[in-house]
């Protein structure tokens, strides 16, 4: 009697269980309750190499990228919530103005300078790299699945989705079949498989015939539709970077009546490409000849509220005829190759200041930054060439103006129905000398004496259009002689705006390709009926989804129809 079958031999297993209490329980199984060795599991080691890989595996997978491009897309977000160097310098400053505690810390997180920071170009090259490194391996893989036969027909179709079963007798056949006598002959195995690699070819299917079986796949499109999505993807990169290198932007503030010309010295602030070239501006010119704003008024909640803008402007090109255009808001001009945008507009001061001599030392148009809905603007008026001494005026300007019960004043509409603007003015050496760059919307008033304002003796001085105003301690006189409209303009030339374009609707294409093409594989088998010596057969059709596909099933009907109706043979109900 062997150890297994004897009663009497009641030695516990490696569990510390009675073997012969379990008798369907083989002598040497090992309980998986069992302790560990005391040692543990001894885990090879990776090594620096093995990181290395391990790392680059986790960059370059998908997920990785899609979590990327969403993180990118979040980094983003600061670029339209706080005004960038690059596309708005004035705003910059204003901002700098309105927020003097939050600005450092937001200028040391370069959130002013969000799509050339640190931060925002690593989430850039590491998205760049993970795509690349992504697509090449599963564009190799396509390639060979491609090339790749269709696999062979299962064993038993049965198990598969959408399977249906037709019998092949002479009590299915129809009129007009494939059989020319329904009465004597039947459509032969072969043929049958025939028509069916026929009516799938017909449908899109790559077709393989194993013996009394046909096997057929569809689908390879999703996964085409996927790389062309990300190669898109990367060609909208390495095009925005292409175009950021060779393309430039530049803003030039413009007042009613004066031209703006293409050239480097024209423009107010200039962020050129790496790349960029002085030879890549075209010549033209603009004139801004009216500015027009229309206000809400009829609604009392929103009376005053702007409802659009719109300029005049004369343009011509190097060698063309001058032509007006119309710029508005999300309505950019095209000219010599950029594009012009309207991006803000204000009030400019037009005064002439005569010093204590009672010569002109200025006569000009000083813009003026709006600090409120109801455009009540702040600007600085600088005299460097008044004589005895030099003249500096922090101004406030009301296009409405109320005056309050302290005697301050404010401005109730937008417009200039009742324009007044007030000067506090300083003399003293106001620094343009020394060589350090000095902002024109600010005035420094170390080392100054206000002679006319809050700390002076005498009060600020108020002028209306036409007027003129002597000032303090013979320091000369100042006339208002106007208010003119100015705008602010974003000058952008970018060489890759087609292909970006083009690149993006191809990722777009791609993504409904890969979302709404189904990847599947059908099978129909002809299997002969056992005992039957008359040509008697059944013929199976099964399907298989690569994912998620709910319309399978409906599929593999609908080539089971089609086949059966191309055979002669009666449906099955």
């Amino acid at each position: 009697m062997s150890p297994r079958s004897d009663p009497t031999n009641e030695t516990p297993d490696e569990s510390g269980a009675d073997v012969a209490s379990d008798p369907q329980r083989p002598s040497d199984h090992v309980d998986g309750t069992a302790q560990a060795p005391s040692d543990g599991v001894n885990q090879p080691k990776l090594g620096v190499l093995g990181y290395v890989r391990y790392f680059w595996r986790q960059l370059t997978s998908m997920r990785t990228a899609l979590f990327l491009l969403m993180m990118l897309a979040l980094a983003a977000i600061p670029g339209s919530l706080v005004p960038q160097r690059t596309a708005d310098p004035n705003g910059v400053v204003q901002y700098k103005a309105d927020h003097t505690t939050l600005y450092p810390i937001l200028d040391k997180l370069q959130v002013f300078d969000t799509y050339t920071s640190v931060w925002f170009s690593a989430i850039y090259l590491l998205l760049f790299v993970s795509l690349i490194g992504c697509i090449i391996p599963r564009t190799r893989h396509h390639w060979q699945a491609l090339r790749t036969r269709p696999p062979r027909t299962p064993a038993r179709l049965t198990r598969l989705a959408g399977f249906r079963s037709a019998a092949v007798q002479r009590d299915t056949l129809t009129d007009g079949g494939d059989t020319t006598d329904a009465a004597t002959s039947l459509p032969s195995v072969d043929h049958a498989i025939s028509r069916a690699a026929a009516v799938l070819k017909r449908s899109g299917y790559r077709v393989e015939r194993f013996g009394d079986s046909v096997s057929a796949e569809r689908g390879y499109l999703r996964e085409t539709g996927n790389l062309v999505f990300h190669a898109a993807l990367v060609g909208v990169l390495v095009a925005v970077g292409i175009g950021g290198g060779f393309g430039y932007t530049g803003q030039r503030l413009l007042v009613e009546g004066q031209t703006f010309s293409n050239v480097l010295g024209s423009y107010d602030s200039f962020n050129p490409g790496r790349w960029f070239q002085q030879t890549d501006l075209k010549g033209y010119n603009l004139t801004l000849d009216k500015f027009v704003t229309k206000y809400e008024e009829r609604n009392l909640n929103a009376l005053g509220q702007a409802l659009d803008y719109s300029a005049t402007v004369t343009s011509r090109e190097k060698g063309g005829d001058a032509s007006t255009e119309r710029l508005g808001v999300n309505d950019p001009l095209s000219i010599g190759g950029t594009n012009v945008y309207l991006l803000g507009n204000g009030y400019a001061m037009q005064v002439t200041v005569r010093d204590g001599d009672g010569n002109v030392a200025l006569k000009d148009v000083v813009p003026f930054l709006p600090a409120d809905a109801n455009y009540t603007s702040t600007g600085v008026i600088k005299v460097p060439d008044a004589s005895p001494t030099q003249l500096g005026m922090v101004g406030f300007f009301y296009p409405t103006a109320v005056k309050q019960s302290t005697g301050a004043f404010s401005s109730s509409y937008p417009d200039t129905e009742n324009p007044v603007l007030s000067l506090q003015v300083y003399t003293g050496d106001l620094g343009l000398d020394d060589g350090v760059p000095r902002s024109v919307y600010q005035l420094s008033t170390k080392g100054l004496t206000q002679i006319a304002g809050t700390k002076a003796a005498s009060p600020s001085v108020q002028l209306k259009p036409g007027q003129t105003k002597t000032l303090p301690d013979g320091a000369g006189s100042i006339t208002f002689d106007g208010v003119k409209r100015y705008v602010s303009l974003d000058v952008h030339h970018d060489p890759s705006q087609l292909w970006v374009g083009g690149f993006a609707i191809l990722s777009v294409l791609g993504l409904l390709t890969s979302l709404f093409v189904p990847r599947r594989r059908v099978w129909v088998k002809a299997v002969p009926r056992t005992g039957s010596d008359q040509g008697e057969y059944d013929l199976e059709y099964a399907g298989l989804a690569r994912g998620e596909d709910p319309n399978l099933e409906r599929a593999v009907a609908e080539i089971a129809n089609r086949h059966l109706s191309d055979l002669g043979v009666r449906m099955p109900s």
